[in-house]
């Protein structure tokens, strides 16, 4: 038992160490924590802290539950429910294709049926984590594109409740097609009750819970989940369903602030021990057999998620840039990827699964904020015609929400469609661009002489825009971003 117990210190503190020095290279927390149980478990033929992993189980099991809670008690129902047609038709591209370039894969590597499921879950479900993470550090939360992507992580996660529904029976294995459907329909039945309490029962579970004390809002908070995780399981639906779902309960109480507050901490500890058992029960030896796989995947994941990023930026009229931001910020895979190993893993499926996820997200993890970070690279050779024309000279630049500077527009219109100084200087132009704050009309970056340019640094005037027609930008040299044209203003 000390032995145990001096192996779980051991694991904690060297995956929080491990996550550490990623913190410091901008690298997300949870290939850290798989790194830690990797290294310090029995697979490695080097220091075990643990040889049996399955004496983690349980404190792993409540990890995942608290993760589940977690992600449900922060599921903005209502912005979902309120967001346009369009964001609906973004989440679905995406998830289609990267739901069903997974399963072709699956089916592909011809391990079975079930396992086709799995990895379709695990290559298709970005990581909302890293995402979120994403956005925040590298300061693109005023980015025109940013909301498009949060939208697009919050639905998925949404199908992500539905896809443990179905998954699930898939996983325990009917033993007829009709059984399959049936257990199958007990899973969606579970999932519109539990949505039925979160919409009219609400205020009962609030009162269950609510006392001045946060000591005992924990504790009764923890039983409540942990119950509802552990019926869930036993009537044949996902235990991670069952949480993620208390979680939407919750979040509709009077103690939603709370609850949150008081789980965070939990969910941090034990859901890195969750990251780090995963790792202990990787076999380093089998990994040699899944490499090619692996490449494979994140070679089908990229090409998938830039496609989803184009077809985003059609319909939100984005240009290159926020057509790259979209597709390479939610390329990381993560907690939902382990999840649904874990769930193989107890299912008794190909011992491969294990390996190949674990890989898949490792890779992933430290590819996704590279990618996300140069994506400006990406948009120089994304052709024209596959966004719109008017972003022909402004690809590479990002479009921002929210400039500091439009208290400084004074002029909107202009007769002028020339650059007199170009004209004086018997030279032509590229494009024509007008200060917004004076109205002096002058060429454009691609032009020889750079005179919109030199015009600001003359005079600090931040705003120009565009003059070419059906163009909808206006740029600001001070936040060295384009910002959208008002609409109406011309």
């Amino acid at each position: 038992m000390h032995a145990n117990l001096i192996g779980l210190g051991a694991l904690i503190l060297v995956a929080g160490l491990l996550a550490r020095v990623g913190r410091r290279m901008s690298l997300p927390t949870v290939p850290f924590f798989m790194l830690a149980g990797i290294l310090l478990g029995p697979g490695t033929g080097g220091p075990v802290a643990f040889e049996h992993p399955e004496d983690l189980d349980m404190l792993a099991l409540f990890g995942l539950v608290l993760l589940l809670f977690h992600l449900g008690l922060e599921f903005p129902v209502e912005q979902v429910l309120g967001s346009g047609k369009r964001l609906f038709w973004a989440a679905g591209a995406y998830i289609g294709l990267n739901i069903g370039a997974g399963l072709g894969l699956g089916f592909a590597l011809g391990w079975g049926t079930s396992e086709a499921f799995v990895i379709a879950g695990a290559v298709g479900i970005s990581s909302s984590a890293i995402a979120t993470k994403l956005l925040i550090e590298m300061r693109r939360l005023a980015n025109a594109e940013t909301p498009v992507i949060l939208g697009i992580i919050v639905i998925e996660d949404l199908f992500l409740a539905l896809y443990l529904a179905l998954l699930s029976p898939i996983l325990q294995g009917a033993g007829s097609a009709g059984e399959l459907v049936l257990r199958i329909a007990v899973s969606f039945g579970y999932l519109a009750a539990l949505f039925a309490v979160a919409r009219w029962g609400a205020r009962w579970i609030g009162r269950l819970l609510e006392t001045r004390e946060d000591e005992l809002v924990a504790i009764l908070m923890v039983g409540l989940v942990v119950l509802v995780a552990g019926l869930s399981a036993e009537i044949g639906v996902s235990d991670a369903i069952g949480a993620l779902m208390i979680g939407l309960v919750v979040a509709r109480t009077s103690i939603r602030e709370r609850a949150e507050r008081i789980v965070v901490p939990l969910r941090d500890v034990f859901a890195a021990i969750f990251f780090v058992a995963f790792g202990l029960s990787i076999d380093v030896g089998a990994i040699g057999s899944v490499i090619v796989p692996v490449l494979i995947a994140i070679a089908i994941t990229v090409v998938t998620n830039v496609t989803a990023g184009l077809i985003t930026a059609r319909l939100f009229g984005l240009n290159q840039r926020g057509a790259a931001n979209v597709g390479l910020t939610v390329l990381g895979r993560g907690e939902f990827s382990l999840i649904l190993a874990t769930l193989a893993l107890a299912a008794d499926l190909d011992e491969r699964v294990g390996p190949f996820i674990a890989l898949y997200v490792l890779i992933l993890a430290v590819l996704a904020p590279i990618c996300a970070a140069n994506s400006k690279y990406l948009a120089r050779v994304i052709p024209d015609r596959l966004l719109h024309d008017r972003w022909r000279y402004v690809r590479e630049e990002t479009i921002s929400t929210a400039c500091t500077h439009l208290d400084r527009i004074q002029i909107t219109e202009t007769d002028e469609d020339e650059c007199r100084e170009c004209v004086e200087l018997g030279d032509t132009w590229v494009q024509l661009r007008m200060c917004l704050t004076c109205g002096l009309v002058a060429c454009c970056d691609d032009s020889r002489n750079k005179h919109s340019t030199a015009h600001f640094e003359d005079s600090r005037h931040p705003l120009i825009r565009s003059l070419e027609h059906g163009d909808g930008w206006q740029y600001c040299y001070e936040d060295q971003t384009l910002v959208r044209e008002p609409a109406g203003s011309r």
